[in-house]
C-alpha cells in the first residue's frame, strides 16, 4: 500500500511539475509572441512527421463487489501501477490553423497491471495456495486522434494542451484461450476505448522538433470477462487508467 502511494505521489509531483513550468513561462510567452529561433517556419507547414517513444504507470479502476459470501474470504481488491513502453508513429500531424493541430498516432502499448487479493486471515489459513496477487499484461495497438492546442512561441519554446480519444485493440487478450494449464488467469475483452487529456511543451532544436508530455488516459469500457472463480468475482468492473511520459521527434 506504501509503495502504491509513493508511485501515486511521484506521477502527481511530475505532473505538478509540468503544469508550473509551463505557467511559469506564460508570461515570457505573451511576451515573446512573434520570436522566433530555430525552425522558424516549422510551425506553418501543412503536415509533419515524427516518432514519439513513452514510459507508462497503468492500473486498474475496479470496484471490490458487494456479494456478502465473498466478501466472507476476501477483505478487498486492489489494482496498483505498474510499468509499461509505448512508441508511436507522428502520422501526421495537421495544421488547422496558427493555434491547433490534428495529430494522429498509431502505435503500440505495452502494459502491465497489477491486481492484489487481500484475504481474511481464517480463510488463507486453510487455502494457503491462495494467490495474493496477479498481473495482466496486454499489448495494444493503438489508434489516437488529438487536438494540439498551442500556445504562442517564445523563442524556442512553445507549450501546449492536447485532448482527445483513442481505441486500442488488446493483441494479447485472453479473451477466447480457456485455460491451457489449470491456471486460473483475469481474462479481458479485447477491444478499449478511452479519452486522453495531456500537457506538454515543445522545443525547437537545429534541425527537428523535440517535445516532452505527460498525458493521462482513462478507459470508459468494462474490459472483464465473467469467469467463476473468485479472483475474477471480487469486482465488479475494470477500467484501465495510464499515465504516460512520452519524448516526441518532430522534422
Amino acid at each position: 500500500m506504501n509503495g502504491e502511494r509513493l508511485k501515486v505521489k511521484s506521477i502527481r509531483r511530475v505532473a505538478l511539475g509540468v503544469l508550473l513550468f509551463t505557467f511559469y513561462f506564460s508570461p515570457l510567452v505573451m511576451l515573446g509572441q512573434g520570436q522566433t529561433g530555430n525552425l522558424g517556419h516549422f510551425d506553418q507547414r501543412l503536415f509533419h512527421f515524427g516518432i514519439q517513444v513513452g514510459y507508462t504507470q497503468s492500473k486498474f479502476e475496479l470496484h471490490f463487489s458487494e456479494d456478502a459470501a465473498l466478501r466472507e474470504s476476501l477483505q478487498g481488491t486492489t489494482s496498483y501501477y505498474a510499468p509499461g513502453f509505448h512508441i508511436a508513429v507522428v502520422c501526421p500531424d495537421l495544421r488547422l490553423n496558427n493555434w491547433i493541430n490534428l495529430r494522429f498516432l498509431p502505435g503500440v502499448t505495452l502494459i502491465t497491471r497489477e491486481v492484489s487479493y487481500s484475504w481474511e486471515k481464517s480463510y488463507f489459513a486453510a487455502h494457503r495456495l491462495a494467490e495474493r496477487s496477479r498481473n495482466v499484461e496486454s499489448v495494444y495497438g493503438d489508434i489516437p486522434i488529438e487536438l494540439k492546442f498551442r500556445s504562442v512561441r517564445y523563442g524556442d519554446f512553445r507549450p501546449y494542451l492536447t485532448a482527445g480519444a483513442s481505441y486500442g485493440f488488446d493483441f494479447a487478450s485472453l479473451r477466447k484461450n480457456r485455460n491451457q494449464t489449470n491456471q486460473s488467469i483475469i481474462r479481458l475483452q479485447p477491444s478499449d476505448l478511452r479519452y486522453t487529456m495531456g500537457v506538454g511543451f515543445d522545443v525547437f532544436l537545429r534541425y527537428v522538433k523535440f517535445a516532452i508530455e505527460l498525458k493521462m488516459n482513462f478507459g470508459l469500457l468494462d474490459l472483464k470477462v465473467d469467469d467463476p472463480d473468485v479472483y475474477i468475482q471480487s469486482f465488479n468492473d475494470l477500467r484501465t487508467r495510464t499515465f504516460m511520459l512520452s519524448f516526441t521527434f518532430e522534422g
